[in-house]
């Protein structure tokens, strides 16, 4: 068991990972969080923050994947989620690293909140049951920044013992788009790369099982998620290629979120992938 446990933690952990607002204000030249580039991948032209901002407020749906291990990814989040609200109401922000078995902690914490407005970020951890594979340090100020805000922040992942009952019964989502063939070889492979080759079938099978749950549950939580809505996932999930999006067309084919992929430098990002990248260090 402690074989498929860590099995497991290698999955949640790498195969992923390439104040209260008011809603009405209007942002004046925000400070961006970080240095970088941000480039428009469906016109190939290079956009400033603020333009950027515009072009995702106006979509009902926002997909943002990450470097789970990139702090500068996290500061950009905490920058959006703040910056967003104050160019028109959020409606819900949404995260991989919140399960549904925390959700009744989180709705609890952000209401006292309201009243404990100088609670430490170490409080809200503890009150939220916050999983130590998500490093704290890098996850708290987007966390803070959501949970001071007006609007639910919500979970968007699979519980641990969905997890197990996948592993040991493989079975996959239905749907034409994510269960394309040459979309389930490339996870199969990312999987089998993340642990070195040193891999099973049978156990590549599962994770890619797990895999395609994942980014099933993401996309019916961004569905259901009051609008406008944020997701906040790792790289891989928000890959128009590979993740959330695929099994929102297989939902819902009249919905399409944007996709912004927060990349390295030296990455490439392409236009079948996501509609934005912002490269950083």
């Amino acid at each position: 068991m402690l074989k498929v446990w860590v099995l497991f933690s290698a999955l949640l952990l790498s195969a992923c990972s390439q104040t209260t607002l008011a809603p009405d204000s209007v942002v004046k030249d925000s400070i961006v969080p970080v240095p970088g580039s941000i480039v428009d991948l469906r016109s190939g032209k290079t956009i400033t923050s603020e333009e950027l901002l515009e072009q995702l407020a106006a979509a009902p749906q926002v997909i943002v994947g990450e470097k789970h291990d990139n702090a500068n990814h996290h500061k950009i989040e905490q920058w959006l989620v703040e910056n967003l609200a104050r160019q028109r109401p959020q409606g819900s922000v949404l995260m991989e690293m919140l399960t549904p078995n925390q959700q009744e902690k989180v709705n609890k914490s952000k209401l006292w909140l309201q009243n404990h407005p100088d609670a430490k970020a170490s409080e809200i951890a503890e009150q939220l049951d916050w999983k130590k594979s998500w490093d704290w340090s890098m996850y708290n100020g987007v966390v803070m920044a959501a949970m001071k805000g007006r609007y639910p922040l919500l979970s968007a992942n699979l519980n641990r013992d969905e997890i197990l009952a996948l592993y040991k019964n493989p079975v996959f989502p239905a749907g034409s788009y994510s269960s394309q063939p040459d979309v389930r070889a490339a996870i199969a492979e990312t999987i089998r790369v993340s642990h070195d080759g040193k891999i099973e079938p049978e156990q590549q099978k599962s994770m890619l099982a797990i895999q395609q749950h994942r980014d099933r549950r993401m996309a019916e939580s961004l569905l259901a998620a009051p609008t406008p809505a944020l997701l906040i996932v790792g790289g891989y999930h928000a890959s128009k290629k590979l993740g959330v999006p695929l099994h929102i067309r297989d939902l819902d084919s009249q919905t399409t979120p944007l996709v912004l992929m927060l990349a390295e430098q030296g990455s490439v990002v392409t236009a079948e992938s996501a509609d934005f990248v912002w490269t950083t260090p």
